[in-house]
């Protein structure tokens, strides 16, 4: 059986294929972001298939506003009085002093918000059912007014969504997209459970027609394909065109994954996943082999030094894998600021131009220029197939200064704002880096993991196979993943065996379960992993164990049980990782690179080296798609299925 794993990112589309020999075998070629589809297709067409598995950002793209991408006209049906409670929103403001900051633009215009007098209370009683003929008449107005697709959301369908089923029932004989709240976010807080079915809502004609032409192509092909969702898990094509809004960080989480089944392998039961690519870097964390997750997201907004700013995009209540980003790629752009300052970021050369050295008419320094000109990359990526001009990358930096400080003097800028992101996943989630091995993968992670490590205070650091394309072979290791949720469960043990039941129909191999949980007052929750005990009492003390992690202190007060959710997991074969040859005697260049002055550095070829190998710094050891840079201090061995280990 051929597998295919792709990862479409801002700027090169990742393959990995295998065989149904158990080889494995990549290919990474130039993404097209204005029509994503164009290079998976390109890809595709080399290779026999007989599953695809699929890993996108066209949606997180849209809502940014990325050309080509256009989001269609959304109609919103509520409760009568709360059609604006999608424009108000919170009153949080991103930017506290900015007296020209503009709300994110509602995906539903106030002409296309329609008011049903219908209502449901708290406790899950319909004190007002929907008139279908009401509804039918606001359908005949929307559709007039243009509206693509629809998404409901009344008051309390948490407790009890009859209303707004009866509601979505009657607006599919209108439309082909609905969208209602319980569908996607059936718990508390109708700002956000309105905004996740607007997300959603707005998505569908966007994502399905996308979807639909790699299908179409996959199947004429013979194959079938399958979607990674946000939360780390794969999903048919159908349940991701109807719940779009799981797909939003489906890229980054396929890299979490990986990592997540190589520790298993490994026996690493604490590892933080570093993937740094040509457009941002992002970390996550692996706690006892399973990835943390969150529940709450904001798509189309803005971060700052990894954070997302609350307030600047649209909240989405959805599980995503725990993940910080920040905008530090190879192609991130380093300038200067009025001031003179040296800059990295955020603003990226992405695939089109890219930076100067791909010689396809960049003009502004990237972070691949700045490796270049200090000889940490060879001047040849993509297997060869794409040649490096480093004259070209050195008369660029120049133009800021002396070429070598200013490229030493942007690295050291852009893994300060890595270590940020990591801070973001570890210390504000109450965990200990120091304690975790660093697993640095993408096309760049392996260039800057060791200094990455050095200044959060970590001395191991792990480099998997095949880390240019390490993303996608964590697609091949997914497993399927079905999510059910309920909130305020009367019987926390009898809720979770309901929504068991209700997923058993996939014919799970085992399920995980979540608790959001927080002490009665408070306002927020924090997310709770839970075993086969979920009493009261087990419960309390899970959510006082994080909460004390979290935030230093607990609290002699009753918890509040919020939302329960459950994950069903069907296992799939995974591939089996070649091992590195038992013995060898590779073959070593020597380079000049810069670390804190000019040195001399050994350069092999990573498929030549044998188990056990040992390697001191400074050196260089070179591969497809990627190069592992070893600075002085550091010492790297050739372990099982081939993982370097670096360590101080």
């Amino acid at each position: 059986m051929g597998l295919v794993g792709v990862d479409v990112g801002g700027t090169f589309t990742d393959f990995v294929f295998l065989d149904e020999g158990g080889e494995i075998k990549t290919l990474k070629i130039l993404s097209t972001p204005r029509e994503p589809e164009k290079a998976v297709i390109e890809g595709l067409s080399a290779v026999k298939f007989s599953e695809v598995l699929h890993a996108s950002t066209i949606g997180t793209n849209a809502l940014l506003g990325q050309m080509g991408l256009e989001v269609p006209r959304v109609a919103f049906f509520t409760t009568r009085g709360f059609r604006d409670v999608v424009e108000i929103g919170r009153q949080n403001r991103p930017r506290l002093y900015d007296l020209f900051f503009q709300k994110p633009r509602p995906l539903a215009p106030r002409e296309l918000r329609f008011e049903v007098d219908e209502r449901t209370l708290p406790d899950g009683r319909v004190e007002k059912a929907v008139d279908l003929g009401e509804v039918a008449e606001l359908a005949r107005k929307a559709k007039a007014a243009g509206a693509m697709s629809v998404a409901v959301g009344f008051l309390h369908s948490y407790a009890n969504p009859s209303n707004e089923e009866v509601a979505a029932k009657l607006l599919r004989e209108y439309f082909e997209y609905v969208t209602a709240s319980y569908e996607v976010a059936w718990e508390p807080r109708e700002y956000e459970r309105f905004s996740t079915a607007l997300v959603n809502a707005a998505l569908m004609p966007l994502v399905g027609r996308y979807l639909a032409k790699l299908q179409s192509y996959v199947e004429s092909r013979g194959g079938k394909m399958y979607v990674m969702a946000s939360s780390g898990g794969l999903v048919t094509v159908e349940e991701a065109a109807k719940r779009p809004v799981q797909l939003v960080e489906s890229g980054p989480a396929a890299g979490v994954i990986a990592a997540a089944e190589l520790a298993k392998l490994l026996g690493e039961g604490r590892v933080i996943s570093f993937d740094m690519g040509g457009t941002t870097a992002k970390a996550g964390t692996v706690v006892d082999f399973q990835p943390s997750i969150t529940t709450e997201y904001e798509v189309g907004g803005e971060s700052h030094r990894g954070r997302v700013i609350k307030g600047s995009g649209y909240p989405v209540r959805f599980p995503f894998v725990d993940l910080a980003e920040v905008s530090a790629g190879g192609g991130t752009i380093i300038w200067r600021d009025a001031g003179g300052a040296l800059r990295v970021g955020p603003l990226s050369a992405g695939a089109d131009p890219g930076p100067v050295c791909y010689g396809r008419g960049g003009v502004d320094p990237t972070v691949t220029d700045a490796n270049l000109a200090l000889g940490r990359i060879p001047e040849a990526l993509a297997g060869g197939r794409m040649r490096l001009d480093a004259e070209a990358a050195k008369r660029a930096l120049a133009k800021l200064g002396d070429p070598v400080d200013v490229a030493s003097s942007a690295l050291r800028l852009i893994n300060l704002e890595m270590a940020r992101a990591i801070r973001l996943v570890t210390v504000e989630r109450g965990l200990d880096p120091s304690s975790f091995v660093l697993m640095a993968f993408g096309g760049a992670g392996p260039q800057h993991a060791t200094e990455v490590a050095e200044e959060m205070g970590i001395n191991r650091v792990l480099i998997p196979p095949m880390p240019g394309v390490f993303t996608s072979l964590g697609m091949l290791m997914a497993d399927f993943k079905f999510e059910a949720r309920m909130a305020y469960p009367k019987d926390i043990a009898k809720g979770f065996a309901e929504l068991e039941e209700k997923l058993s129909q996939h014919r799970p191999d085992y399920f995980l379960r979540y608790a959001d949980v927080r002490y009665k007052g408070q306002g927020w929750e924090l997310t709770v992993p839970l075993g086969a005990d979920a009493s009261y009492d087990a419960v309390k003390r899970a959510f006082e164990e994080k909460h004390t992690a979290t935030y230093g202190f607990k609290l002699d007060r009753d918890i509040e049980v919020v939302t329960i959710r459950v994950f069903a997991v069907v296992r799939r074969a995974k591939p089996r990782l070649p091992e590195p040859p038992t013995k060898g005697n590779p073959s070593v260049a020597e380079k000049e690179v810069y670390f804190d002055g000019w040195v001399k550095a050994a350069v092999y070829n990573r498929a030549e080296l044998p188990l056990g190998y040992k390697i001191k710094g400074p050196a260089l050891i070179v591969e497809d798609y990627s190069t592992t840079v070893i600075p002085p201090r550091w010492e790297a061995m050739v372990g099982k299925y081939g993982v370097l280990e670096l360590r101080l």
